[in-house]
C-alpha cells in the first residue's frame, strides 16, 4: 500500500486533535472566523478520505499499524474499507458545517474557543473509533467519544439539567465501553488476534464456540447502551441540553452511530446465527416503535428530533439484525439519509430557535416568509426522512421494505414493524416542517430574520446531497453503499440503486401506505400526543426516573460502605491490617503443605544469650509499661537487640543503620507524643487487650513461620553471586551493601527515604502546630 495513504489515514485520525489544541489560540487571533478557519481541519479530512473511495470501491483497503505496546502484541492499528470509509466520510463532511454552524451559532459567547476544542476533540475520538483496527484502539476511542460527549453534554454547567443529561451519559455509555473492552479480551482469547480485520477473517466457528453468547451478550450490551437501544434509550433525550450544534452532530454522524457501526463491523464474526438476528431484530423493532412514538408525545422541535433519532437507531439495528443483502444495503443507505436529513433538521431546529427564542411548536407558525431559505431547507431534509422520491431516504425505505418481502411470518413481523415506525417518524417530519413554518404568524419572544449563512451553509448543502444522490445512483451505488455493505457481509456486493418508479411493485404501494399512514396520524397528531401523555402519566414511572432512583441508592450505599470502613478510629484499622496479615501468612502455609518443622536449637554463647535477654526484657517491659513514655523507650529495647544481633553476625553496617533508626525513631515518636501526656497509662477493656494479643501473636507466628520455611530450602547464591561480580566492575563499590542501596536498588532507597523526607516535614508541622497553639493560649 502507498505510504501516502497510510499518512492520510494518520492525519485523518490526528488532525482533530492537535486542531483542538490550537483552537483557543486561534480564537484568541481571529475571534468570530473561528469556526470557519478551524472548519479546514475536517474539510480537508473529507477531502483525503474521498480520494480513497476509488482505492476502496476495487475491492481494495488501506492499513496502517504503528507499535503501541509490543511485549502484548498490541499495535495501533486502522483500517480503511468500504464501512469505515462510509462512516468517516459522514463524520468530516457533517464535521465541517457543525464547526461553521457553532461560529455563528456561539457567536460572542465567552467560551466558544473551549466548545470549538470539544467538538473537535469529539471529531477525532469518533474517526479514531470508526478506523480502528485493534479492539484495544477502539475501546480507548470509545471511552474518548464518551468523555468529550460529556463535555459537550454538560457545557452549559450551570444548569442543574445539563449536568445530569451529561452524567446519564457518561455512566450509560461508560458500562457499554467496559463491556466492550472485556469482549475485545475474549475475543483476543478465542482468535489469538487484537485486530477485528483478523477476528472477523478468523476461521472460528463462532457460532458453535460455548463461550459465543457472553461474548454476544458484551458487544451487544456495547453498542445498545451507545446506540441507546431499549432499555438504555433514555440517556439520548436527555442529552438535548447540549447546545443544538452538539445535538446535530451526536444524532447524526457521530457517538450514537458508534454502536451500529459496531454491530456492523463484528456481523462477518458474530452474525448469522439465530441468536445473533432474533435478538437485534426485537430490540431494534421494540426502539423503533417506542422512539418514534415517543417523538409524537413531544412539543419541543429537538426532542421531537431526539425520539426520532432513537427509532431510526433501532431501525438500524433492525436491519443489521436480518442481515441479508438487501437488508445491509438498506441499512447504509439509510444510515447516509439520515446523517444527512437528522443533521439538516437539527441546524433548522437551532436557527429557528436561535432567531425566534423558543422550540415550542404550539408558539410557532408563520414563519416561512421570514425564514424563507430556512423553510426551502428543512422542506427538503423533512422529505427525505418521509422517504419522498427523489431524495435518499426514498432509495433507502424502498431498499428496506424490498429486504422484508421474505413471505415468512419473520418476515411479515419485520414488514410490519418497519411501516408503522416509518409513518411515526413520517408524521414527526410534517410536524417539524409545516407546525413552526405554516399557517399565520405566532408572535415570538425575538424579531425572526434569516440566519446568517454560517449557520445556512450545512443544512442547505446537506438537503442539496440528498437530493443529488437521485441523479447519481449508479456512482453512490458502487462506489460508496457497494464496498460499505461488501465489507458488513464479507463478500462482495455489487450495487444496484436506481431511480424509477414501477407502479406494479408492491415495494412501491407499500411506500404510498406509509404516507398515506403519516399523513393520517399527523392529522390526528395533536390527539394523539394527549393520549400518549395520559398513558405516560398513568404509568407514573419511567426508565428514566429509575436512572435517578438508581443512582440516589449508589450514593447512600457508597455513604453507608464508606462510614463502615472509614470511621476514622485508628485501632480498628491496624485490627483489620494485622488480621488480614496472620490470615494471608498462615493459611497459604496450612492449607498448601508448607508449614515448616522446628528446627534445632542452636547452641549459644553468653554473650548472644545476653542479647536474647535483652529482647525478652524489653518485651516485658513493652507489656508491663505505667506509662506510654516507659513504653515507647522500651520499644526501642527491640530495636537495640535486633541491632547487636547484626552485629554478633557480621554485618556492622546494618547494625549502625538499625541503631540510627531506632534512636530516631524513639525520639520522634516521643516528639510526636507530647501531646499524649506521657505520664499516662492507656486504659483497655480485657476484651481488647486479648484480641489484640491473639492477632499479635498470630502475626508472630505466622512471620516465624514463613522465615523458617524459607530458610529450611537450599539457598539460591544467583542473586548474591551476581551483586559480588558486578558491584566493583559496575558500580565501583567494594562494599556490597552499600552498593545495593545505592545503585542497584537506587530508585527504592530514594522511595524510602522520601518517605522519612515525608514522615519528619509532617512531624515538625505538627510540632509547630503545637507550639503556636500553646502561645496563642
Amino acid at each position: 500500500m502507498e505510504p501516502s495513504l497510510e499518512i492520510a489515514v494518520a492525519l485523518v485520525v490526528l488532525a482533530p486533535f492537535l486542531a483542538a489544541i490550537l483552537t483557543p489560540l486561534i480564537h484568541r487571533g481571529f475571534g468570530a472566523w473561528t469556526g470557519w478557519l478551524v472548519a479546514v481541519v475536517p474539510a480537508a479530512s473529507f477531502m483525503l478520505l474521498f480520494q480513497l473511495i476509488d482505492t476502496v470501491s476495487h475491492g481494495n483497503h488501506i492499513a496502517l499499524s504503528l507499535p503501541w505496546s509490543r511485549a502484548h502484541g498490541i499495535d495501533l492499528s486502522f483500517y480503511v474499507d468500504g464501512l469505515s470509509l462510509l462512516f468517516s466520510l459522514a463524520i468530516s463532511g457533517i464535521g465541517t458545517f457543525i464547526l461553521i454552524y457553532s461560529g455563528a451559532y456561539l457567536k460572542g459567547h465567552v467560551h466558544q474557543n473551549r466548545f470549538l476544542s470539544y467538538l473537535l476533540a469529539f471529531m477525532g475520538a469518533m474517526q479514531g473509533l470508526v478506523l480502528a483496527d485493534s479492539t484495544i484502539a477502539l475501546y480507548t476511542f470509545w471511552e474518548l467519544t464518551t468523555v468529550t460527549s460529556f463535555l459537550l453534554i454538560g457545557f452549559d454547567h450551570t444548569r442543574q439539567v445539563a449536568r445530569r443529561a451529561a452524567i446519564q451519559a457518561v455512566v450509560v455509555t461508560g458500562i457499554g465501553g467496559l463491556a466492550l473492552l472485556a469482549a475485545g479480551i475474549l475475543l483476543q482469547r478465542l482468535t489469538g488476534s487484537w485486530n477485528l480485520s483478523e477476528i472477523n477473517a478468523s476461521p472460528l466457528e463462532f457460532g458453535a464456540h460455548p463461550a459465543y453468547g457472553l461474548v454476544l451478550f458484551l458487544v451487544l450490551l456495547a453498542a445498545f447502551t451507545k446506540s441507546a437501544q431499549v432499555p438504555f434509550h433514555f440517556w439520548l433525550p436527555n442529552a438535548m441540553e447540549a447546545p443544538t450544534p452538539v445535538s446535530a452532530f451526536l444524532h447524526s454522524a457521530t457517538m450514537v452511530q458508534g454502536g451500529v457501526y459496531l454491530l456492523a463491523r463484528l456481523s462477518p464474526s458474530l452474525g448469522g446465527t439465530s441468536l445473533w438476528t432474533g435478538t437485534l431484530v426485537v430490540f431494534g423493532g421494540a426502539t423503533l416503535i417506542w422512539g418514534a412514538l415517543a417523538a409524537m408525545r413531544q412539543t419541543d422541535l429537538k426532542q421531537i428530533l431526539a425520539q426520532t433519532t432513537v427509532a431510526s437507531l433501532g431501525l438500524l439495528i433492525l436491519l443489521i439484525g436480518v442481515g441479508t443483502e438487501l437488508a445491509i444495503t438498506a441499512a447504509m443507505v439509510y444510515f447516509a439519509a439520515h446523517a444527512l436529513y437528522k443533521a439538516g433538521l437539527f441546524l433548522v431546529a437551532g436557527i429557528i430557535d436561535h432567531e425566534t427564542g423558543t422550540r415550542d411548536i404550539t408558539a410557532l407558525g408563520g414563519l416561512r416568509e421570514k425564514l424563507a431559505a430556512t423553510f426551502i431547507i428543512a422542506v427538503l431534509a423533512a422529505a427525505s426522512m418521509i422517504g419522498l422520491p427523489p431524495l435518499l431516504g426514498f432509495f433507502a425505505k424502498e431498499e428496506m421494505y424490498l429486504a422484508s418481502l421474505s413471505g415468512d411470518w419473520t418476515g411479515i413481523a419485520v414488514l410490519v414493524t418497519l411501516i408503522a415506525g416509518n409513518a411515526l417518524m413520517a408524521a414527526a417530519a410534517l410536524i417539524v416542517v409545516l407546525r413552526p413554518f405554516m399557517g399565520p404568524f405566532v408572535e415570538v419572544p425575538k424579531h425572526p430574520h434569516e440566519a446568517p449563512i454560517g449557520m445556512l451553509a450545512g443544512p442547505a448543502l446537506f438537503g442539496a446531497v440528498g437530493l443529488a444522490a437521485a441523479f447519481a445512483t449508479y456512482w453512490f451505488a458502487h462506489s460508496i453503499f457497494g464496498p460499505s455493505t461488501s465489507a458488513v457481509l464479507g463478500e462482495h456486493v455489487e450495487g444496484h440503486l436506481e431511480l424509477k418508479f414501477d407502479l406494479t411493485s408492491l415495494v412501491f404501494w407499500l411506500s404510498i401506505l406509509t404516507w398515506v399512514l403519516g399523513g393520517a396520524i399527523y392529522w390526528q397528531a395533536d390527539r394523539l400526543r394527549t393520549l400518549l401523555r395520559r398513558a405516560e402519566e398513568g404509568l407514573g414511572w419511567s426508565l428514566d426516573k429509575g436512572f435517578d432512583v438508581a443512582m440516589f441508592g449508589l450514593i447512600r450505599m457508597s455513604g453507608k460502605v464508606t462510614r463502615t470502613l472509614h470511621h476514622g478510629r485508628l485501632e480498628r484499622y491496624l485490627f483489620v491490617v494485622f488480621a488480614v496479615l496472620a490470615v494471608a501468612l498462615i493459611v497459604p502455609l496450612w492449607t498448601l503443605g508448607g508449614w515448616p518443622s522446628l528446627p534445632p536449637f542452636p547452641s549459644l554463647t553468653f554473650y548472644e544469650w545476653i542479647v536474647l535477654a535483652i529482647a525478652a526484657a524489653g518485651v516485658i517491659t513493652v507489656l508491663a509499661a505505667t506509662t506510654r513514655l516507659f513504653a515507647i523507650l522500651a520499644l526501642g529495647v527491640q530495636g537495640i537487640a535486633v541491632a547487636l544481633i547484626f552485629l554478633l553476625f557480621g554485618a556492622p553496617d546494618l547494625s549502625f543503620t538499625q541503631f540510627m533508626v531506632e534512636i530516631l525513631s524513639v525520639v520522634i515518636l516521643a516528639l510526636v507524643m507530647t501531646r499524649l501526656h506521657l505520664d499516662r497509662r492507656d486504659p483497655r477493656e480485657l476484651e481488647e487487650v486479648l484480641g489484640d494479643g491473639a492477632v499479635a501473636l498470630l502475626c508472630g507466628l505466622g512471620v516465624t513461620a514463613l522465615l523458617t520455611a524459607v530458610l529450611s530450602t537450599p539457598l539460591d547464591p544467583r542473586l548474591s553471586d551476581f551483586f559480588n561480580a558486578n558491584s566493583v566492575p559496575i558500580a565501583h563499590g567494594h562494599n556490597v551493601v552499600n552498593v545495593i542501596l545505592v545503585d542497584f536498588r537506587g530508585l527504592d532507597t530514594l522511595g524510602e527515604i522520601s518517605v522519612v523526607m515525608t514522615a519528619g516535614i509532617a512531624v515538625l508541622a505538627l510540632i509547630r502546630g503545637a507550639r503556636r497553639r500553646r502561645a496563642a493560649s
